[in-house]
């Protein structure tokens, strides 16, 4: 499951481009499976990092150099308050957005985000108008 999103992301990205995880946590298998599998410039924040690697952001009051050039922004498990604000730092920069929910837990946004069932999971991504026009896998 954690597998078929990380495939995911890699398949939005290319070589060389910003993905940006936002509330890395403790949950590392995403991250670790972007890093062996592809070339893309992972970044990884949280509020409270656990571990080296990790940069300290908050997205209610983002450092929007950690986001700029992103193709895809995604958070697995986030909060409810803060999927607006990672809604409108994917607007910001252009950025894909993916969440990925506690199963049964709604997203509060203020548009709409698309569900995608891609192999073994599920979640919601928003593209936004100036990132449209990227490949979807």
């Amino acid at each position: 499951m954690w597998k078929d999103l990380a495939v995911y992301i890699i398949r939005c990205s290319g070589p060389g481009t910003r993905v940006v995880e936002v509330g890395a946590g403790r949950f590392l298998y995403v991250s670790d499976y972007i890093r062996k599998h592809s070339k893309v410039d992972l970044v990884l924040t949280d509020i409270k990092p656990s571990h080296g690697g990790i940069v300290r952001d908050d997205i209610t009051s983002p450092r929007m150099e950690l986001y700029m050039g992103a193709a895809v922004i995604y958070s697995i498990r986030p909060p409810a308050e803060i999927h607006s604000s990672l809604m409108r730092v994917a607007d910001a920069v252009g950025a894909r957005l993916i969440i990925k929910p506690l199963t049964g837990e709604d997203i509060v946004t203020e548009r709409k985000m698309k569900l995608v069932n891609y192999g073994r999971t599920y979640f919601y991504e928003y593209i936004p108008k100036s990132a449209a026009g990227e490949k979807i896998p």
